[in-house]
């Protein structure tokens, strides 16, 4: 067995968490607590070293950048969360933070979601790949649409687009279930390699 603290930390975590298999216990709760508390310790730390530090405390104390006072004091408003009475200035970071996001992200959503998909779907019809593309893509319109009733060549289609519907919903679940098992494999491997070397 190994005979690094380190591994020896990690297997017992690690088994801490797979424990949840049996049914919910204190070991669970325990990993998983610590498992939260080192995370957030962490992002907060990367955050300082990062983003704080570097783009906010230097260019004020030692670059005069004053004008960030600003948008330091909005981000502090957010620490009135915690005194009840003062509660609802945080909502002016919320509102501020929400108003910028979706500003920013709302011409890349829609260039990422609509404008590449369409670009996508408007292929030459050239191979069978191209042709179930746009014929997938027009079935499952029709089926959602629900302007006229399903009738007909109309009820055919919509069938047709709720294969396509299956088969996306299968490919997506599988792709993520194998994902799952990405995971368990190199757990599997960690536990039988690294801390009992049973395989080789």
């Amino acid at each position: 067995m190994s005979s690094d603290i380190y591994v020896w930390i990690a297997a017992l975590l690690t088994l801490a968490i797979y424990s949840f298999l049996y049914k919910d216990n204190p070991l669970y709760k325990a990993a998983e607590h610590l498992f939260v508390g080192v995370s957030v310790g962490y992002s907060i730390v990367i955050s300082y070293y990062q983003i704080v530090l570097p783009r906010l405390i230097n260019p004020i104390f030692h670059e005069g950048d004053w004008v960030l006072i600003f948008p330091a004091l909005i981000g502090c408003l957010m620490f009135s969360r915690f005194f009840q009475k003062y509660d609802w200035l945080s909502r002016i970071t919320i509102a501020f933070v929400l108003g910028i996001s979706t500003g920013i992200n709302l011409p890349l959503i829609i260039q990422a979601s609509m404008l590449k998909q369409l670009q996508g779907t408007m292929l030459p019809m050239t191979d069978i790949n191209s042709i179930l593309i746009v014929v997938g893509v027009l079935c499952v319109m029709i089926y959602f649409f629900f302007s006229s009733e399903h009738k007909g060549i109309v009820s055919s289609v919509s069938k047709i687009g709720i294969l396509f519907i299956m088969v996306g919903f299968g490919a997506s679940f599988g792709y993520t279930v194998m994902a799952r098992i990405s995971l368990l494999i190199g757990r599997l491997e960690f536990l039988f390699q690294d801390w009992i070397p049973l395989i080789k």
